[in-house]
């Protein structure tokens, strides 16, 4: 049997005796930092979804990211040795071209902060992209993209100032690249908010317009959203009232999981996208604290305690989530779990 997102306020992570690959009809997946990072997949990543694939899921890929077009996105998986089609993509490009569409007339020009990924989002939704306030664009739409510099960023602050309505892809800090962390849209958008004094209407991950736009595109019945970051694809997860799985290639620690509140708590965790293909012990509660695949975790006097021994880290960490999480709940306050994650090899 599995656990839902929609059943009670989660304290510790969720079980299933079956591999998720059958526990749940569609995977969506984000893609920086989970299935690549840069030009190169990540470890694991395309045999894991080549096996999801064969055993009937149905893969769809959830990206905060706007500069790409979903064409060039499935292009790129497919060179990867992950086959996609366009429809197959969706992106916070899409999701903020509907947000507008609601916002404009029919055929209306909106002002394009952010690249190609934005301007054919806008044309599907029968908008027209501009570069300048001069154009008497109607809006502002503003999205990442690696060419974004002062002349654009400048120019969506005299629109906003002006009155024009804002709307962002998303407000991630920072995007995974092959060389490290950099800084993502929310960054950006940051430049403009400090420039304007406005605030914009968001449309990526973890808000709701960005689930509609998925839900609308893939039909899911049973879906997974797979991520690598608690504030977008988990409390995404968690405002769409959906399952997710949390993958340690891309930004999250394993201690920042351990002081993770609520909304940011996967129903499960695995160190790639391998475990889509497993089943997840469940973990169990006792009077001695959490148990999970031989380990057993508390929290005691503001410390994580791990003790016992098991074939599986990840077990140990689940124990250890458990034990956090309960005590966060409590008393508000993370416990230190440096030792103990330091014991697993974290």
């Amino acid at each position: 049997m599995t656990e839902t997102a929609t059943t009670v306020r989660r304290t510790t992570p969720g079980g299933s005796e079956q591999p998720l690959t059958e526990a749940y009809d569609t995977a969506l997946l984000d893609l920086d930092g989970v299935v690549y990072a840069g030009p190169y997949a990540i470890e694991h990543a395309v045999d894991a979804l080549d096996a999801a694939r064969a055993v009937g899921m149905r893969l769809a890929y959830v990206t905060n990211n706007a500069s790409r077009p979903p064409r060039v996105v499935a292009e790129h998986l497919t060179e990867l040795g992950v086959p996609a089609e366009p429809a197959d993509v969706i992106n916070s490009a899409q999701a903020a071209a509907r947000v507008v569409a609601e916002k404009v007339p029919a055929g209306a020009k909106v002002l394009v902060v952010g690249g190609l990924g934005l301007e054919e989002a806008l044309a599907e939704r029968g908008l027209v992209a501009v570069r300048t306030l001069a154009e008497e664009p109607l809006a502002v739409v503003q999205g990442f993209d690696p060419s974004v510099g002062w002349a654009q960023l400048a120019e969506a602050a005299y629109a906003v100032r002006g009155g024009l309505p804002w709307v962002a892809s998303n407000t991630d800090l920072t995007v995974p690249t092959a060389r490290g962390i950099a800084p993502g849209n929310g960054t950006l958008v940051a430049a403009v908010r400090a420039a304007a004094g406005v605030e914009p209407e968001v449309a990526g991950k973890p808000l709701p317009p960005m689930h509609r736009e998925t839900v609308l595109r893939t039909g899911a019945r049973r879906p997974l959203v797979v991520g690598d970051r608690l504030d977008t694809d988990i409390e995404g997860a968690f405002n769409g009232g959906v399952d997710s799985l949390l993958v340690f290639t891309g930004v999250t620690t394993p201690a920042q999981l351990l002081a993770a509140p609520v909304e940011h708590r996967p129903t499960y965790l695995a160190a790639d996208l391998r475990g889509l293909l497993v089943p997840h012990p469940a973990v169990t509660a006792s009077a001695e604290g959490f148990g999970c695949g031989g380990w057993a975790a508390t929290a005691e006097g503001g410390v994580l305690r791990l003790a016992g021994a098991g074939a599986d880290r990840w077990d140990g960490l689940r124990a250890l989530c458990a034990a956090a999480w309960t005590a966060l709940d409590g008393d508000g306050e993370p416990a230190d779990g440096r030792k103990a994650l330091a014991e697993l090899g974290f």
